[in-house]
Formats: C-alpha cells, sequence, structure tokens
C-alpha cells in the first residue's frame, strides 16, 4: 500500500477494526474510507455493490462481523451463520467486481478443530469437528477463507485471510451475556471491588492454557501482512505465548486492585485444556508483537472504565 492508496475499513467501529483504523492513521495512511452500519448495511448486496463501484476501493480490510459469547452463539447460530455469509459474500464478490488490488479477511482461530496437536498450525483447517457451541460462526468464517482462496484460483484475485488468537484491548463488549474472558474478569472483579465482597468464583480449576494478543497489536500486524503477504493459505496471528487461566484472573486481580479471594470451582467445565496458534509463518517473516500482556490489560481497564464513567 501507498500512503494516498483508498483504503476500505469494513468494521471500524467494532475492536478489530477500530485499532485497523488507529493503526493506519498511526503509519501515515490518510486516503481511507469508513461507513457505519447505517450508513451501509453490508448485508445488503445491491447498496454493497453501488458503495464498491462508487468509491472504487484498492485495499480492503474486512474486519466486518456478527460477533458474540458463548451464549449469544449458542441462541442465535441462524443469525451468526447467516449475516456473516451475507457479508462476507457481498464484500468480497464487490471487491473483485470493482479491481480491488488486494483484500485482507479477518477470520479468527474458532475455525481449527476443537480436539487437534497443539499449537495450532494453519494446515489443521478442516481436519476435525469442530467446537459445538460456536459452530455456525465458525463456519460462516471459514466460507469467508474458501471464497478468498477460490476468488485467487478463478478471477487471479489476491485475497488473503488472517486467524487471530483471542483478542483483548480498546474498545472491548463489556457484557456479562456476550463478553469474551478478559472484559467478563474485569466486570466482575470490579464489581466485587465496589462492593466489597470476600472472594470472586470462577469456573474451572484454572489450569487451561490461553493464548492472548492486544487488538492494536493484531492491527500493526494487518498492516504488516497487508504489504507483505500474498499467499491463499490462511497466516495465524499471535502472541505466542501461553498464560494460565489462574495467571490471567490474577493479573486482572492486580490490575484493578481487588484484594478479596480467587476461588476456582472445579466442578464446572474448564473446556479446551490448551489452546495456542502456531505463529511461527508470521514471526518468520520478522513480525512480533510489541504490548506486554499486564500493559495490555492495564490500558483495557482504563477503556471500561472511561467507557461507563466509573
Amino acid at each position: 500500500m501507498d500512503k494516498d492508496s483508498k483504503i476500505y475499513v469494513a468494521g471500524h467501529t467494532g475492536m478489530v477494526g477500530s485499532a485497523i483504523l488507529r493503526n493506519l492513521y498511526k503509519n501515515g495512511y490518510k486516503n481511507i474510507i469508513v461507513r457505519t452500519h447505517a450508513q451501509l448495511d453490508l448485508t445488503d448486496q445491491l447498496a454493497t455493490q453501488e458503495f464498491f463501484q462508487t468509491e472504487q476501493p484498492e485495499y480492503v480490510f474486512l474486519a466486518a462481523a456478527k460477533v458474540g459469547g458463548i451464549i449469544a452463539n449458542k441462541t442465535y447460530p441462524a443469525e451468526f451463520m447467516t449475516q456473516n455469509l451475507l457479508i462476507e459474500c457481498n464484500v468480497i464478490k464487490s471487491a473483485y467486481k470493482s479491481n480491488v488490488k488486494k483484500l485482507m479477511f479477518l477470520g479468527s482461530s474458532c475455525i481449527y478443530p476443537k480436539i487437534c496437536p497443539q499449537p495450532i498450525k494453519e494446515e489443521y483447517l478442516l481436519t476435525a469437528p469442530l467446537e459445538t457451541s460456536n459452530e455456525a460462526y465458525a463456519l460462516a468464517k471459514i466460507t469467508g477463507i474458501k471464497m478468498c482462496q477460490h476468488y485467487n484460483t478463478q478471477y487471479g484475485t489476491k485475497f488473503i485471510s488472517i486467524m487471530p488468537s483471542s483478542i483483548y484491548g480498546l474498545n472491548d463488549t463489556y457484557d456479562m451475556n456476550n463478553s469474551h474472558v478478559i472484559p467478563a474478569l474485569m466486570m466482575k472483579m470490579h464489581s466485587a471491588k465496589e462492593e466489597n465482597k470476600p472472594n470472586v468464583e470462577i469456573w474451572g480449576t484454572g489450569t487451561p492454557l490461553r493464548e492472548f494478543l492486544y487488538v492494536d497489536d493484531l492491527a500493526n500486524a494487518c498492516t504488516f501482512l497487508m504489504n507483505h503477504y500474498e499467499d491463499s493459505e490462511p497466516i495465524n496471528v499471535g502472541s505466542g505465548k501461553e498464560i494460565s487461566i489462574k495467571e490471567l484472573a490474577e493479573t486482572v486481580k492486580k490490575v484493578i486492585g481487588y484484594e478479596g479471594e480467587l476461588i476456582f470451582d472445579a466442578s464446572k467445565p474448564d473446556g479446551t485444556i490448551r489452546k495456542v496458534l502456531d505463529n511461527s509463518k508470521i514471526h518468520n517473516m520478522g513480525w512480533r508483537p510489541n504490548v506486554d500482556f499486564e500493559e495490555g490489560i492495564v490500558i483495557a481497564y482504563h477503556d471500561y472504565l472511561n467507557k461507563f464513567k466509573i
């Protein structure tokens, strides 16, 4: 991308899209197009086609998606599949029709099998069944990856896909029914601190290992890969560092300043014991994350406080 290239960030109000926008501006890209959902409904095929025909973007970051936590995924699987498929089909087809130079599709680590070797390599995609709780969302994301690959094969496009690990940081979702583990723990411990509760209960033993990536590090990787990656095969993006749920909870506790006890309820499910991506492809290209985990938690907590004026 040149500094004056016309760039469209789809989903710029979301957590990942807003981070990509920040990173592009930080790196001197100024010719950026954005639209809110009210201005452009990407599930509307005609509206999406007209937007691309009129604006003629050269590069597209496809970060727009319907996302949610486990409860939402279990309750509304049809909506998660339908809306994400429509967004992907409309944007990818319109990008091809308007001769976009390059498109980046943002996937998710949930596309990988529920049970597979660790760390998870890109080639493990579609080698075993998915986690059932978010299967509809994962299938939609897999379809987006395959669409990019097949458009490249049939039409010679340059559409790439990246698979980030679990993301946290600025502009996260703070809703106990929809939040992922870090914002959920943050809300729970902040509430316990404010109410002087003697303990906070956490599901499971605390031993499962997870990988987290600060959202601005992901955005930095997106800009890097848009400039340096052209393979049709998806590429993982993660920190490469594992942390147990217990260590995670203790870090959140420290940052918030909660002085009560953390009680791990071993009668509740742990979920997958280990989930970490093999990031060797992007690391071998020279990219590394910059934000220390605890530093990222501090930034995320201040964002939470500011968002709700706590």
